[in-house]
């Protein structure tokens, strides 16, 4: 780490020798550090000309900097603002040569909470991270906005573009630095964001890609805040395909508390735990050999969340915060619901540990240096509710054992090394990031007992399965997994109202034999005119990929001698026979796989509209390179696809990186007061996404391609199609609203148009074991679902118990989401021979009312 640490310090330095020196006319920028000089993220930073001109503002980045490009003549007023900072006033005179490099320090204060969306309206500006498109919630809002438990990434990833999304997932960065959990309870979360900088180097995914979030800093004075949320079935709606409502209750018991440790001032700490107690159901929706099954199965879950934090002041400038979290959660009868019935639940347990360490170091007024660590531990096993062999019949019932049988295991590091300098016209951000480096294990049993998959209820009947697969041997498996990341930006002021932003990232992963992964990202704001009323924005940037850990255990359970999985067509029922003597799988990497990559540019306009609305106008425009899909390449081949060219070999898939992706669309974003009643965000995209690998989206979670196969093995030319996620319109509305006293809403509203979904005969007419083959001549998503509209509606109100707006208080609310209780359906079944095919099986959640009681001091 030394060794790396004089690398980055050198290129740094380097850099630093070719910069300018002199800040250029109508620069104001500087740093925000608190008393022991450790720098203040995410301060909102406001400059106020005496003159009357319009007012300008910004917010700090990681490092604590901001700047004004095109500030015009002073005399201003500069206002630094933090929560659990005092305000700070700066008055910068026309004869005042340091105000391209400020200090500001702000003294630790309460934490104030009365925030309104009216202040975290943006105007226009052209540094590259004030884009106007981003969408951000600050504490204020999270607290009025009717969000359903308290999951804000659940709630915020309505925003996402699932083409931007990496195949593991949404990425999720936490204080900077990118983790899978976000480490405090949702209370002691200060900020959510999604897509500022989305051509930032420091990054592996585009900004509307990943989601990130800021935690509440420190305080000098105790402070806390603590939530009861309580939701019951009777004042529910009922599910669309449910003959009963789900008796279902929630109680979720939140909090946190921060302060100062001891009399000297320099440790601080905070606490926040989370206990959840969900006595949910889900619905089993079938058709079984006796009609159609209509059913609440009890699914209960416990959570429980704890973590605990001391920030330690060393000197002036440098400052340490170590954090520890415990999590606890169980799952009974776990995958059940919609065509899978009781039989076929598992129950499932999660134990996870983090340690956390972040270290900010101020060098000078031009240097910040970060280093954060994370060590973590995960134990989680699954045990089927019951042992037989499963049974699947397409597009009816899946019944039997859930065979999910294992436990997996995780010990895992990530660290980051980021260096921030700033002077005159550049400011420079470069460091290494890495993800994951991390031991995992898995016992696998799943499918020990084998399963059946029928065409339709008739074959079922006549026991007449078209294919049977078992596994059997070894499923022990660790393997260490490694990805490592490092990138170098600069921000260059090329001229008081044109910004540059050039950078460079490096990716790198184990297992795949690819070390050419540089992604050069560009970007620039220019403001023309002397109105500063808009700014055009544009660039373009190359995103890698990862493969996730799913793949690789594939790779070493599967490799041909560890773990055999047995895929029979057409096998004899009940008794397969001696599978023992049958040809197992094999997965293996294409021989000139690839890590997958994303080319995203984008061209665009903002404006400002008043003092305190705007109005952004974005095209975007992706095209994926080489993207995972698997490909059984041992199939039977044309024209009768009866025996497999190897038959000492089962399925042979072979992981590849050969699949495309061509996705446009216009992102119309306002931001401000729609009335002086109402005010908050809405954002309207139009757009379409082709591509030939299958992939769903829901949630923050994706499936991609990488684990599915295409209908021919064969002939391709079928795959390209709209794009599983494909929504020709979306439209999303958070805001809030005070018409009286004790009328103070928060509304949320998502309306969409429909996704597509493919035709299958639901047999195997390629005996390849799946029944995903569709009729001659018709390609994937040829079909489209309906639309779907979610309105949710919060009341609440602030009791002040000593009639100051920073004294304790007392809020109350009720949360209705989906208020005039829709039925918006969410999967159709494209199987011919299911009973349902064309027709829709499922829906989106009913009407639910939820209450909250939160106090705040």
């Amino acid at each position: 780490m030394r060794s790396v640490g004089r690398w980055v310090l050198v290129c740094l330095w380097a850099t630093a020798l070719t910069a300018q020196n002199a800040g250029s006319r109508g620069v104001i920028g500087g740093v925000v550090t608190d008393p022991s000089g450790a720098a203040i993220p995410k301060a909102s930073v406001r400059l106020t000309p005496t003159g009357g001109a319009p007012e300008l503002s910004a917010t700090t980045d990681d490092s604590g900097s901001f700047r004004f490009n095109n500030a015009g003549t002073p005399p201003f007023i500069l206002t630094v603002e933090r929560e659990g900072f005092e305000a700070g006033l700066t008055k910068i005179q026309a004869n005042d040569r340091s105000a391209s490099a400020l200090r500001i320090v702000l003294r630790l204060a309460g934490v104030k909470q009365e925030v309104t969306i009216r202040e975290t309206v943006g105007e226009v500006s052209t540094d590259s991270s004030e884009n106007l498109d981003v969408v951000t919630l600050d504490r204020a809002l999270l607290d009025r906005l009717p969000i359903f438990d308290q999951n804000y990434v659940a709630a915020m990833s309505q925003f996402l573009d699932p083409g931007s999304i990496a195949t593991g997932g949404v990425t999720l960065v936490v204080n900077g630095m990118e983790q899978r959990n976000i480490g405090v309870s949702a209370s002691a979360i200060q900020q959510v964001k999604i897509n500022q900088n989305p051509y930032s180097a420091e990054f592996s995914r585009p900004g509307r890609g990943r989601v990130e979030i800021l935690t509440k800093p420190g305080s000098s004075e105790y402070h806390g805040a603590g939530n009861f949320i309580f939701r019951d079935y009777h004042l529910n709606g009922r599910d669309a395909f449910a003959s009963a409502r789900a008796a279902e209750q929630r109680r979720i018991f939140e909090g946190s508390i921060l302060g100062p440790l001891g009399k000297s001032h320099r440790n601080t700490f905070m606490i926040s735990a989370d206990r959840e107690e969900q006595d949910l159901e889900v619905l089993v929706y079938a058709f079984t050999p006796s009609g159609i099954l209509r059913q609440n199965l009890p699914a209960p879950q416990r959570d429980t969340f704890l973590s605990a934090g001391i920030t330690h002041f060393f000197s002036t400038g440098h400052t340490g915060l170590l954090r520890g979290s415990y999590r606890d959660s169980g799952t009974v009868n776990r995958g059940a619901g919609g065509f899978v019935l009781p039989e076929a639940a598992a129950n499932t347990s999660d134990r996870e540990d983090e340690l956390t360490y972040n270290d900010n170091l101020t060098v000078s007024a031009h240097l910040l240096n970060q280093f954060r660590i994370m060590f973590g531990r995960q134990h989680t096993p699954t045990v089927s509710v019951t042992s037989g062999p499963a049974i699947v019949v397409a597009g009816s019932f899946v019944g039997g054992g859930a065979q999910a049988d294992r436990l997996q295991t995780e010990n895992h590091i990530a660290l980051n090394e980021i260096l921030s300098w700033q002077k005159g016209k550049h400011q420079i951000r470069t460091g290494i990031n890495v993800p994951d480096i991390s031991r995992r294990g898995l016992d696998d049993f799943t499918n020990f007992g084998g399963t059946y998959t029928f065409s339709t209820l008739a074959d079922y009947q006549a026991q007449r399965p078209f294919s049977y697969v078992r596994q059997q041997g070894d499923g022990h498996v660790v393997f260490l997994e490694t990805i490592v990341g490092g990138f170098f930006q600069d921000d260059y002021l090329l001229r008081p109202n044109l910004t540059l932003s050039a950078g460079i990232r490096y990716d790198w992963q184990n297992f795949f034999h690819d070390n050419n992964n540089f992604s050069p990202r560009l970007s620039f704001a220019w403001a023309p005119g002397k109105s500063r009323r808009f700014v055009f924005r544009g660039g373009a940037g190359f995103f890698y990929d990862r493969s996730g850990a799913g793949p690789i255990f594939d790779l070493e359970r599967y490799n041909g001698i560890r773990l055999r999985q047995v895929v029979l067509t057409d096998p004899s029922y009940p008794d397969p026979g001696n599978i023992g003597i049958q040809p197992t799988a094999i997965t293996r990497l294409d021989p000139h796989i690839r890590l997958p990559y994303l080319v995203q540019f984008s061209a665009g306009v903002e404006r400002q509209l008043s003092k305190s609305t705007t109005l952004a106008a974005t095209y975007w425009a992706t095209r994926g390179v080489s993207l995972f899909r698997s490909r059984d390449v041992n199939a039977p081949p044309p024209p009768n696809y009866l025996v497999r060219p190897n038959p000492g070999i089962g399925v042979y898939r072979q992981i590849e990186a050969s699949g495309h992706l061509q996705s446009d669309s216009l992102e119309i974003t306002f931001r401000g007061n729609l009335t002086r009643y109402f005010s908050g965000m809405a954002q309207y995209t139009l757009g379409r996404a082709y591509n030939d690998v299958p992939g769903t989206y829901s949630g923050s979670t994706r499936s991609t391609g990488i684990n599915a196969f295409p209908a021919n093995n064969y002939d391709l030319s079928g795959e390209w199609a709209r794009a599983d996620y494909d929504q020709r319109h979306r439209f999303n509305l958070l805001g809030t609203t005070h018409a009286a006293r004790y009328l103070d809403f928060g509304v949320s509203l998502s309306a969409n148009t429909g996704a597509p979904y493919s035709i299958t005969t639901g047999r195997d007419d390629f005996r390849t074991g799946y029944a995903n083959a569709r009729p001659p001549g018709v390609p994937r998503n040829s079909l489209e679902g309906g639309g779907s509209i979610d309105l949710n509606l919060r009341w609440f109100h602030e009791f002040l118990l000593k009639g100051k707006k920073e004294g304790p208080r007392f809020t109350t609310a009720i949360d209705a989401f989906n208020v005039p209780n829709l039925v918006n359906y969410s999967s159709y079944t494209g199987n011919l021979s299911s009973p349902f095919f064309g027709q829709p099986v499922s829906s989106k959640p009913a009407r639910r009312v939820q209450a909250t009681l939160r106090f705040e001091f």
